[in-house]
């Protein structure tokens, strides 16, 4: 049977992409619209290409119960990059690297794009692979929309630029990202079976490498080679010590695992060519020399790779965790009373909330809301009183998880274990054994807004997008919908009218308290409420209608409409 072709979210996500084309320029809301249309072929496609309960592609394994979600995540990124765009273009030009910052940022849009880009022709091609009966249609209208996508961005690409060394390098710049987007997906869908959504993997993978794409052009461009820095594209130079120092523990952290597994490999092979010599090693004292070797990877990481880069990129002369260690304690009691607060307050609800838990008499889904609403209490005073301090504290927390996570997979001794059964207490559907993302899904939601926000911005509840949207909207109207809930949005669907209404009218009404308490603390305001209106609407609306992991995506899309 022929899927849908108009469902709830494909129709918010038409109208969230519409209102950020709208606002663009019309040479980047031409591509944005292509974009969503090439998506929304690929997800009919893929959607019926096989029956609910099969694979829709065949080597990959998705979360089961979640719908495709390819026009989702192959539009959510591209139009943030275009909102925050939009948003520096009316706040740089008075700026001395004003046309630098938005050039490069421009390049940034299209990079996002052309990764997404990618992954849809990647999904196509496997479709072509196996073809079944009904999808042709949509098998020619996405491809002929992605190669008029191309087609468009070359003609204007060409058109803007008078060709050269460097309108190559941009060109090979992109097109390294659209492979490198292709690589990853392949390698997450491929690893971490029935652990995400197409839509997912193809927001993971494409904001995987748009960040490290970053960090190597950042690289490249510090390093002291004629060819390399004429013939690369030019960075701003406006970036912080503290932002290089969290792309460089993130960089450590992400190569950990790289560094971990081939010394794995190197020590087995050792123990291989001196089998013959010695008695074979029993099962515990593998796994310990395994968790050594793990740690060894751990201290080489953060002691010697992650500062060699920041003095590469920066010229960062001291360590990064000196430089850590010097920014708390000078000049600042404020810090160190927010950490004291930190502290305490997650003291005081992982302990509650655990042995709840273990109680089994609160359901699981209104569990995980109070730790959105624990994330309202431990960032919202930061944003407004430390915000540099706290871009400083979600890198920290980001890097001690995907430690944990991996010491969790690995069952790195002696925390694997202990780790593994407290991660456990807090999981639901969309979690697995493999990989447990929920905790990874709210700190991002929190911190990319406010990541993004960082410098000038003249939007002043954007850096509040993902505590509102997730710390307030998504737990009221959980909360209302699960206990007053009556009218449903489909018949198949568990979230309410109500519910809705309640995350929409609660999220409305903190913004209009924070914007008092922004204006109190001297900030000058800008945001017009009817812009607020429908952003608030349709992120809660969303909300209502994803299927997708909703820590993820509505933070986005609620941050990307406050830039306008």
């Amino acid at each position: 049977m022929a899927p849908a072709l108009l469902t709830g979210e494909r129709l918010v996500v038409f109208l969230f992409a519409a209102r950020v084309a709208l606002a663009a320029p019309a040479h980047l809301a031409a591509p944005l619209a292509l974009l969503a249309a090439a998506a929304l072929a690929v997800e009919l496609a893929v959607d019926g290409s096989a029956p609910a309960s099969a694979p829709r592609l065949r080597p990959f394994k998705t979360r089961p119960g979640a719908s495709s979600g390819i026009l989702l995540g192959a539009t959510t990124l591209p139009s943030v990059m275009l909102s925050r765009l939009i948003q520096l273009s009316r706040v740089l030009p008075a700026d001395s690297n004003g046309p630098e910052e938005i050039t490069y940022l421009e390049m940034q849009y299209w990079a996002a794009s052309i990764s997404c880009l990618s992954v849809l022709a990647f999904f196509l091609w496997h479709l072509r692979q196996s073809p079944s009966n009904g999808i042709s249609k949509y098998l020619k209208y996405g491809s002929l929309l992605i190669v008029s996508y191309l087609t468009a961005y070359f003609l204007s690409f060409l058109l803007k630029t008078d060709g050269g060394l460097m309108a190559m390098s941009n060109i090979v710049y992109l097109l390294c990202h659209g492979v490198a987007a292709v690589i990853l997906i392949k390698h997450i869908l491929e690893k971490f079976p029935s652990c995400s959504s197409f839509g997912e993997a193809v927001l993971v993978s494409s904001g995987l490498v748009l960040y490290f794409g970053d960090m190597l052009a950042h690289t490249l461009s510090k390093m002291k080679f004629s060819v390399i820095s004429e013939a690369f594209i030019h960075m701003p130079g406006t970036r912080s010590d503290m932002t290089t120092i969290i792309q460089g523990i993130l960089l450590g952290l992400f190569l950990l695992p790289l560094l971990y597994k081939s010394s794995l490999q190197v020590w087995d092979y050792c123990r291989t060519q001196g089998k013959h010599q010695t008695q074979a090693v029993e099962e515990h004292t593998q796994k310990g020399i395994g968790s050594a070797i793990f740690y060894i990877s751990v201290v080489v990481v953060l002691l010697f790779l992650v500062p060699s880069w920041t003095r590469l990129v920066q010229g960062l002369e001291v360590h990064p965790f000196v430089w850590i260690f010097n920014y708390m304690f000078t000049d600042s009691h404020e810090r160190l009373a927010l950490c004291a607060y930190w502290i305490c307050v997650i003291y005081a609800s992982v302990r509650r909330f655990y042995s709840i838990s273990k109680q089994s008499k609160t359901e699981r889904i209104l569990l995980r809301k109070y730790y959105h609403l624990v994330a309202v209490l431990i960032f919202s005073p930061a944003v407004i009183f430390q915000p540099a301090f706290l871009d400083l504290a979600f890198g920290a927390a980001f890097g001690v998880f995907l430690i944990l996570e991996m010491i969790r997979i690995w069952e790195i001794y002696p925390l694997g274990c202990v780790v593994h059964q407290f991660m456990n207490a807090f999981t639901d559907h969309r979690d697995s054994e493999i990989l447990i993302v929920s905790h990874f899904s709210l700190l991002l939601g929190c911190a990319l807004p406010k990541w993004m926000s960082s410098g000038l911005n003249d939007r002043p509840l954007a850096p509040f997008a993902g505590i509102l949207s997730l710390g307030i909207g998504d737990t009221m109207a959980s909360m209302i919908g699960y206990k007053y809930g009556v009218l449903r949005w489909s018949k198949t669907g568990k979230k309410t009218i109500e519910g809705t209404a309640a995350g929409i009218t609660s999220v409305l009404a903190a913004c209009s308290i924070l914007v008092s308490l922004l204006a109190s603390s001297g900030y000058i305001l800008s945001q017009n409420w009817l812009s607020l209106l429908i952003a608030v609407t349709l992120s809660g609306l969303l909300e209502a209608y994803t299927a997708q992991l909703d820590n993820a995506f509505i933070p986005l899309v609620f941050y990307s409409l406050l830039c306008l």
